[in-house]
């Protein structure tokens, strides 16, 4: 093709970040995203392959929920950095003795 732009290895770097999602049973799953995208993307297509609920799972980068409404960039991710998976818990209480 004329005129036809070849992108370099840097650049793809530069637009995507591949990150890992590793859930409760320790299998990971690899992801490529872009850096401007949401991570909810990410997210929901970790639950939907694993065929879990989205709304039941917290995510969290560094021991720190991660806010699903920013993305890479926002959170300064670098390629190979681990997101884990975890089914969301509540109570946790003790009852009467």
């Amino acid at each position: 093709m004329v005129g036809a732009k070849k992108r370099s290895v840097g650049e793809t770097s530069v637009a995507s970040v591949a990150l890992t999602v590793k859930g409760q049973d320790g299998n990971e799953v690899f992801f490529r995203i872009k850096r401007s995208a949401r991570l909810q993307k990410l997210l929901m297509a970790y639950c939907e392959r694993k065929q879990l609920d989205y709304r039941s799972m917290e995510f969290l980068f560094n021991g720190e929920r991660i806010p699903t409404r920013q993305s890479p960039d926002d959170l300064k991710l670098e390629d190979g950095d681990q997101i884990d998976a975890m089914k969301h818990h509540t109570g946790g209480g003790y009852g009467r003795l």
